[in-house]
């Protein structure tokens, strides 16, 4: 009660400008203190006041003020002559910045007000868009001690606080970037004064509670379905919170991204299918998740088509694709399947920087062809993904006709010596019909068969015939429908 009563007290004097302490005649005031430096207790938010003392003798103490609206409001009176510092426990720092003067008072008089200091208050705001946290602070006076610049200090989850940069004097704002989600972040502001000392602002601490965007997105693979159509999958990080997958396609190394649908939240991979796409063309896909502000921040790994040709050169097949674009596990192997008309069969593998494979001699695929064209595509798989979904990618399939060529031997030599003993017409494919007559020069049957796997050896029911001109009939139906009719001639020689 007393203290109360103490503080009106100092309150009425100071409203009349008069300081009325016993009778006395002293009336030449002390000389000012100097304010030296005011700082905030991050922890408590007090305000610790330090000043240098008056040079005069009859100093009886201290009168401590805060400033509002220009105009000193009472503090607290300390009567101690050698007093330098004052602990203000009825700080509002936390809310704003505080200034402050003081004044020395004798038995009389009291002296003129000092300087004033002002405490930094600094104000953090959140920018869940862009994952960042701007501060922004007060200067702080540089007198009587000049300021080197501030230094940021940060600390996460009641963690030890960081120095997380620096500013020059001047400056006083800040920028925090790649914040961590559902955190709590703290911040201190340290003036550096150049006696060593620092002043510190008060402790702001915001939390980051925003929507947990994906560490990653995968895409699975971009494949040519049985319809022909360009089919994809896509997994999200499933401890994303932001779910909306937005997917892009662009056609062409040197084309451009453009959205082409929307795929809606699910638990299982996001698959779709673009009908809308060339199979035989290059087209690259990818995917990305918005934030709330609508701004793209977690992109997908590239996915694109093979395309597959095929060219005939010198008697040899040289199939050809582009390498698939880009698994995050990178490639494992390219496989080479083969339609002759009985199915898909695994005909060749290659290696992952592979993207041509050569068939030697035709003749060997086209023999076993089964219709009127052989057909060709190339499966790729993904090597170790690291999210545990290996990729599978299949180009569109691509057929040649098949080459239905007959060539016929004109002689032999069937002397048991196992060079050029048989006599048969050599086909590039599997006939579906056939039939091989061969008569002497009186039109007299000597071999007759049905089975284009059969061979002639010169014999006549196992009988050898002589050397001599042979005639030969031949009507084949290809697997294409065509039919052949052919006839010549042949000659046994015997070796001499």
């Amino acid at each position: 009660m007393f203290r109360n009563y103490y503080k009106i007290f100092f309150i009425l004097i100071l409203f009349f400008d008069t300081v009325v302490i016993k009778s006395q005649t002293d009336t030449i005031p002390p000389v000012s203190p100097v304010l030296e430096m005011v700082s905030v207790n991050p922890l408590n938010g007090n305000v610790e006041i330090l000043w240098s003392p008056s040079p005069s003798a009859d100093v009886l103490g201290y009168i401590v003020y805060l400033l509002k609206n220009n105009a000193g409001f009472y503090i607290d009176t300390i009567n101690d002559p050698m007093a330098t510092s004052y602990t203000w426990t009825g700080s509002g720092s936390s809310f704003y910045s505080e200034s402050f003067v003081i004044a020395a008072f004798d038995e009389g008089n009291r002296s003129p007000l000092s300087n004033h200091l002002t405490t930094i208050f600094c104000n953090a705001d959140l920018d869940s868009c862009k994952r960042e946290i701007n501060l922004t602070w007060n200067s702080y006076i540089g007198h009587p001690k000049k300021v080197l610049g501030y230094t940021v200090l940060v600390s996460v989850d009641e963690g030890e606080f960081e120095e997380a940069g620096r500013t020059d004097t001047g400056i006083t704002d800040f920028t925090l970037r790649d914040l961590l989600v559902n955190r709590q972040y703290c911040f201190i502001i340290n003036a550096s004064l150049e006696d060593g000392s620092v002043s510190r602002s008060n402790r702001i601490c915001i939390d980051t509670k925003m929507q947990r965007a994906p560490d990653w997105i995968n895409t699975n693979y971009v494949t040519v379905n049985d319809e022909n159509h360009l089919e994809m999958s896509f997994s999200i990080d499933p401890a994303s919170e932001i779910r909306l997958l937005n997917v892009e396609r662009k056609t062409g190394s040197e084309g451009i991204y453009e959205l082409i649908t929307v795929l809606p939240p699910s638990p299982c991979p996001l698959e779709y299918i673009d009908t809308k796409a060339d199979p035989e063309k290059i087209n690259y896909y990818r995917s990305y998740v918005k934030n709330s502000c609508g701004i793209p921040v977690v992109y997908s790994n590239p996915g694109s088509n093979i395309v597959l040709s095929a060219l005939l050169q010198e008697g040899d097949l040289i199939l050809k694709w582009n390498p698939y674009r880009k698994w995050t596990g990178g490639i494992d192997s390219y496989k080479i399947f083969v339609n002759t008309g009985k199915g898909w069969e695994e005909e060749a593998e290659a290696g992952p920087n592979d993207s041509t494979c050569v068939f030697k001699d035709i003749s060997g695929l086209m023999y076993r062809a089964d219709g009127n064209e052989i057909c060709f595509k190339i499966n790729a798989s993904e090597a170790m993904n690291p999210f545990g979904i290996s990729g599978e990618s299949q180009s569109a399939e691509i057929c040649i006709p098949v080459i239905e060529k007959i060539t016929v031997p004109d002689l032999f030599t069937p002397d048991n010596n196992s060079l050029n003993d048989f006599f048969r017409p050599v086909l590039s494919f599997s006939p579906v019909e056939y039939s091989l007559i061969i008569t002497d020069l009186k039109r007299k049957t000597v071999f007759e068969t049905n089975d284009y796997n059969m061979e002639w050896d010169g014999t006549n029911g196992g009988v050898p015939l002589g050397q001599g001109l042979y005639l030969w009939f031949l009507k084949v139906r290809s697997p294409s429908g065509r039919t052949f009719s052919q006839s010549g001639t042949v000659t046994i020689v015997f070796n001499q």
